[in-house]
């Protein structure tokens, strides 16, 4: 597992950004061979989702070619709703980077059947090549998209019923009031995002330190579901100096030393 530190929140987000342009234009996706990129909400990276968006905009990357699949949505809110997953991914990222439609793949929490939906989501990443890329923020918690505490490691897309400290945290995008977050949810599981040839993790600010701590300091444990990415044979963390307020000076010194040449973003 590598750890990029960066000293902002802004440095962090162009950093990933243009990380993940450089794989999709290293990749050369076409109509018959897209780059398929897994993706989450929060947050943790709407920085990014800007920087993507100027890229984009300066001509750096295009997206025709790139297939989305987007870690969760909650259950029982229309997807029209402000707070809906959809909706947080259309203001916030697709309707800027001229994505087909038809690319994007987003859990439905109001279909009739959920296990028919969270079966055919996995269909779906397998039809389209398996996902090269998953990027992904965590809780304070060490989740990892709404795989809670307690979830299994081997754990894929599936229903999960969301803690009340989720829920909380998550309250702040429905007036502060904990009553109108939804209790249950969709989401990829820890094995769907270990599926993929490569895992990036936002981590951003002190509230995340403790988790960070947990992932990169101890051991794998399904309490902090996030730490089952010491076992990815490609995965990264990309944090700010807040976030390491927990971690060992021996820890933080030596993933400064190791990465002082890859602290600038990659051109593209």
């Amino acid at each position: 597992m590598r750890l990029i530190i960066q000293d902002s929140y802004g440095k962090l987000s162009k950093w990933v950004a243009n990380y993940i342009v450089k794989a999709i234009n290293d990749y050369q996706p076409t109509t018959d061979r897209p780059y398929v990129l897994g993706l989450p909400t929060g947050s943790s990276p709407i920085g990014t989702y800007r920087e993507l968006v100027k890229l984009v905009k300066d001509g750096k990357v295009s997206f025709k070619n790139v297939i989305t699949f987007n870690m969760d949505e909650y259950v029982g809110i229309r997807e029209g709703h402000p707070e809906s997953y959809h909706s947080f991914m259309r203001k916030n990222l697709f309707e800027e980077i001229g994505i087909p439609l038809e690319n994007i793949n987003i859990l439905d929490g109001n279909t009739e059947d959920l296990k028919v939906e969270c079966d055919q989501y996995e269909e779906r990443i397998k039809a389209a090549g398996g996902i090269r890329l998953f990027l992904g923020g965590i809780g304070p918690d060490g989740h990892i998209a709404f795989n809670e505490p307690g979830s299994s490691l081997y754990s894929r897309t599936r229903i999960k019923t969301l803690t009340y400290d989720t829920r909380i945290a998550n309250s702040r995008f429905f007036d502060n009031d904990v009553n109108k977050v939804p209790k249950l949810a969709l989401t990829v599981g820890v094995g769907t995002v270990m599926d993929a040839d490569e895992v990036v993790l936002i981590v951003n600010g002190h509230g995340k330190a403790r988790a960070l701590h947990k992932i990169i300091e101890e051991g794998v444990n399904h309490m902090w579901t996030a730490s089952a990415l010491q076992l990815h044979r490609k995965s990264m963390i990309v944090c700010n100096d807040d976030a390491t307020a927990e971690l060992k000076m021996e820890s933080v010194n030596y993933f400064k030393d190791i990465e002082k040449d890859n602290l600038e973003p990659c051109r593209i």
